[in-house]
């Protein structure tokens, strides 16, 4: 190895622009109990974009200096500049997980026993050719697993296995998911389909419905069809769902989920004024509608919206708990977790304005993968 690697930074300026670029930084040598990671893999989620673009306005988005060594610079709107006040002037590496191989190790057991393999990881600063990482971070993956393949081990995976055992505690027999078609609604689709958990799918394209129904979704309805609410209360009746994991977070959606679980509950039963006495969740755990929630209350009493984040619902169910996720994601990381991507980019590649816009639309089907050592 060299002494120094690239590393992707993401800086707020005190002036209110955000700027992208790529930072040269030291290959630390690895404690006792670390690993040194040459990252090969690293996918670009909406969670990432938090901290990469921020609310940065990039239409306003500018390109410098060499291919090699791009510097985007975007002007942050003067009413947004508060929420990122506590970040100003500080560079800030970005990547939330990534998979590599390990190339050094320190001299505990547990580190030597990942040298050589390859391994997912997460951690933040994963845009980087090398990452230095304790080994109790690392999920170990089967012999013949390449670096791409278990790129996305974590977020999605462990997101997905945590809305069916969210699901099991709150006392729930069915889910809905909103944004289906991503790689995370594809997983959950898939994990749902070999757990028997009856899935109700939400998605606001015909080609989206054609995605879930070829992995054997039985219960897909397109939001943008006329049909909608008739086609979701029937789709709750059947599958009995009083449990949502909204991924749009903005708009009415989350409203006519919980309108239709009611309508769903309540049919041929005796009215009453209070509406049914069952409870009806929606959790809300993305924001791809940044807009206000709009609730209009018509679904009784007995409703609850809230956030739902992973980190919180691994830290309620312990290390014994997540670690039986983990495996579990290491064991079906070819199929239950498979991602897809729908291009490879380098750390320069990755600051192109082009792959700005398209990744940063968020839309499904277009998600990034960042290889730090592409062409090295």
């Amino acid at each position: 190895m060299a002494d120094t690697a690239l590393q992707l930074r993401s800086l707020v300026t005190p002036e209110g622009r955000l700027e992208l670029s790529l930072a040269r930084v030291e290959i630390p040598t690895p404690a006792q109990d670390e690993v040194v990671v040459r990252i090969e893999a690293s996918p670009i989620t909406p969670s990432d974009l938090g901290l990469l673009l921020g609310p940065a306005d990039m239409s306003t988005a500018e390109l410098s200096g060499p291919a090699d060594d791009p510097v985007v610079t975007a002007t942050i709107p003067e009413a947004l500049r508060r929420s990122v006040a506590a970040r100003v002037g500080q560079s800030l590496p970005v990547g939330n997980e990534g998979a590599g191989v390990v190339v050094a190790a320190g001299g505990s057991d547990a580190a030597q026993a990942l040298m050589g393999r390859t391994v997912g990881l997460i951690g933040g600063a994963m845009y980087s050719q090398y990452r230095a990482i304790k080994a109790q971070q690392c999920l170990p993956m089967p012999k013949g697993t390449a670096p791409a393949e278990a790129a996305s081990c974590f977020v999605n995976p462990l997101t997905a296995l945590g809305m069916v055992e969210t699901m099991r505690l709150d006392g729930h027999s069915a889910l809905v998911h909103t944004a289906a078609a991503s790689n995370l609604g594809q997983m959950l689709c898939k994990l749902c389909g070999k757990d028997g958990v009856p899935l109700v799918n939400i998605v606001r394209k015909p080609e989206q419905e054609e995605i879930l129904r070829g992995l054997g979704a039985k219960h897909v309805v397109n939001s943008s069809a006329p049909g909608f609410m008739e086609e979701l209360i029937a789709a709750l009746k059947t599958t009995g769902a009083t449990l949502a994991f909204d991924a749009i977070g903005g708009g009415r959606l989350a409203s006519q989920i919980l309108t239709a679980m009611e309508a769903a509950l309540t049919q041929g039963e005796e009215f009453s004024r209070y509406g049914s006495s069952t409870h009806k969740q929606v959790y809300i755990y993305g924001a791809l509608d940044r807009s206000p929630t709009e609730l209009n209350r018509n679904y009784g009493m007995a409703w609850s919206v809230g956030g739902w984040l992973l980190t919180p619902f691994l830290q309620k169910i312990g290390l014994e708990g997540g670690q039986r996720l983990r495996q579990r994601v290491a064991d079906e990381i070819k199929t239950t977790f498979a991602s897809s991507y729908s291009r490879v980019v380098s750390l320069a590649e990755a600051l192109s304005l082009e792959a700005i816009r398209t990744y940063g639309r968020q839309a499904t089907g277009e998600k990034f993968l960042i290889d730090p050592n592409k062409g090295l």
